[in-house]
């Protein structure tokens, strides 16, 4: 029952003080759930990271509920995911229920403009931090430069290309050289 509270509890922090939806709350994910309370690993938040982005749902309720899963099952799924949207929710419907023109306020005007800046600077963060912690292989890091420039592109010039067909080519390609260069064997080296 502890450790139910304790992802509630968690999650619910993270949900309740990080703006900027899923990629802002990625640092404070793992800082709170890799490094503090070590419910898993590294490589374990890489790969949500990763999966999370190409389903259905918010990054950042996906990696919740795997967390919670990781830790204590379907229940503690269950925890961890209420304990990251509860506080949004509630958030929301009070501001929707006391204040007609909330965004119109000058004060709440100027508070958004300035967490903008730092949401940036969380997504940032949480991009470095991952770029750092990303294998030493050539193939991952020329993809992903690749995919960079692309994407700086495509918004840049404002050409009409879907990033989801930019990630399916850049999966195309990694899983063509995969299957070229064969699988690897159960200890790590190549193929036969």
């Amino acid at each position: 029952m502890n450790i139910l509270f304790d992802l509630f509890l968690t999650f619910a922090k993270i949900g309740t003080f990080t703006f900027g939806g899923g990629y802002a709350m990625i640092a404070m994910i793992e800082n709170n759930c890799v490094e503090r309370k070590q419910w898993i690993t590294h490589d374990e938040m890489m790969n949500v990271t990763v999966i999370a982005e190409s389903t259905p749902g918010p990054i950042a309720i996906n990696c919740a509920t795997y967390t919670g899963y990781k830790k204590a099952g379907f229940i503690g799924a269950l925890a961890a995911t209420l304990g990251i949207v509860v506080p949004s929710f509630v958030v929301i419907w009070v501001i929707s229920a006391v204040m007609d023109n909330f965004l119109e306020l000058t004060v709440v005007a100027n508070a958004l403009k300035g967490i903008k800046i730092a949401v940036g600077i969380l997504i940032l963060d949480a991009a470095v931090t991952m770029i750092r912690k990303m294998p030493k292989k050539k193939l991952p890091r020329a993809i992903m430069i690749c995919s960079a420039i692309v994407m700086l592109c495509i918004n840049v010039f404002a050409w009409n290309f879907s990033s989801i067909s930019l990630m399916l080519i850049a999966a195309v390609i990694s899983l063509t050289i995969f299957i070229l260069n064969g699988a690897p064997d159960q200890k790590g080296g190549a193929g036969k």
